[in-house]
């Protein structure tokens, strides 16, 4: 046996040519790289996935941008500021009757009342001017419900006049929405079909990606392989991300169309954080049911069984306002219901960083949470 000194190895040896090899950062980073393009190459190549990921979603928002221009609403919530001698003056059945279409509360801070409507909180708010002026101040957060207001109160206007028919009208109408005039339901329509769609790309392409690799004992080469877990994750979440930046550009330019007419407000951009931010998310719910998951049609079921409920529960489809108190309480605790309502006030309600801020910070949160009991879940093969 040689009693000569053992030496440490050399870090690396010279390349052929003398060209010496790359630095281990950059190594990780030429993993990464690889992984994205491979995983990017594999979904573009992918055309059942294209479709339930990019194309499916977009067939929503033409559908339901297209009928929802022609449908009808049964109740409005409506703000009295003061006293309106045209609404006071309706009792017995006809009062019951207006109660039937409106739900009429009373207040005396008509700047507080404004709000609520900017906000869609309220669909009108209704005072007594000058002359038997009757002032009504819509939102068009529902135009379908803006339009009931007015038709409702016109028609008591009309009834009340007919009533003292022979004399002069002893009321008249004047109506205009607290927003500009040029916005429509699609403003407040794409935001709830984009969040479906992010949910949806981000939740299925997590969890069937983790139960196929697994099944095809890709996870498993991986792990044996010199490429980190980090840079696996991250080149998951990077292709997630930009699927989900795809889809948000194909909804704003379809929407965005004089067919449809969206207008964007000052602070749009920041649904772009939004959507980064509710993918990490969604993204984590579906590492979850791919830990769980043993095999691609169960992790299917499973992922639908989450994201279709969670989508009608938060308003990605239609207003969840009239909804019994216990459907929202569980609506608050769902992620896509606080990324639709953020993703609402900035794109159409002008809100700016603190109405996105706190809803990024909770998604980031909930994605923290939920990928630390996927760690415990989570295995490299079946």
């Amino acid at each position: 046996m040689s009693t000569e000194p053992t030496t440490a190895a050399p870090a690396a040896a010279p390349a052929p040519g003398g060209t010496p090899p790359a630095p281990a950062g950059r190594e990780r980073v030429s993993a990464f790289a690889s992984l994205s393009r491979v995983m990017l190459v594999a979904f573009v190549r992918d055309r059942t996935a294209l479709f339930f990921v990019l194309l499916f979603p977009v067939m929503f928002l033409l559908l339901f941008g297209t009928l929802l221009k022609g449908a009808t609403t049964q109740h409005a919530k409506v703000e009295q500021i003061g006293a309106v001698r045209l609404l006071d003056s309706v009792q017995g059945e006809a009062r019951a009757g207006l109660e039937q279409v409106l739900s009429i509360t009373r207040s005396d801070d008509e700047a507080a009342a404004l709000e609520k409507v900017r906000k869609g909180d309220l669909d009108a708010m209704i005072k007594e001017g000058p002359d038997g002026t009757v002032v009504v101040r819509y939102s068009a957060a529902d135009q379908v419900r803006a339009g009931t207001v007015q038709g409702i109160v016109n028609s008591v206007v009309q009834q009340a006049n007919q009533a003292d028919s022979g004399k002069a009208p002893a009321y008249t109408l004047e109506s205009s929405q607290v927003e500009d005039g040029s916005l429509k339901a699609i403003q407040f329509l794409t935001p709830g079909l984009l969040g479906f769609a992010v949910a949806t790309g981000a939740v299925f392409s997590a969890s069937l990606t983790l139960v196929g690799w697994r099944k095809n004992k890709v996870l498993l080469r991986l792990r044996l392989a010199p490429v980190s877990v980090g840079s696996i994750v991250a080149s998951r979440v990077a292709v997630s991300v930009l699927t989900a930046l795809a889809q948000t550009t194909i909804f704003l330019v379809l929407a965005t169309l004089p067919f449809f007419g969206l207008k964007l407000t000052g602070d749009w951009w920041l649904v772009i954080p939004l959507v980064i931010c509710g993918t990490v998310a969604f993204m984590s719910i579906g590492l979850l049911v791919g830990s769980i998951a043993r095999t691609e049609e169960a992790a299917n079921g499973l992922a639908q069984v989450i994201v279709l409920p969670m989508s009608f529960l938060s308003g990605s489809f239609f207003p969840t306002e009239d909804m019994p108190g216990w459907l929202k309480a569980i609506s608050e605790a769902l992620p896509l219901k606080h990324l639709v309502t953020s993703a609402q006030s900035v794109l159409s309600r002008g809100g700016g960083v603190m109405d996105a801020l706190p809803t990024m910070g909770g998604l980031l949160l909930f994605a923290a949470v939920l990928t630390g009991v996927s760690w415990k879940l989570f295995r490299w093969e079946n």
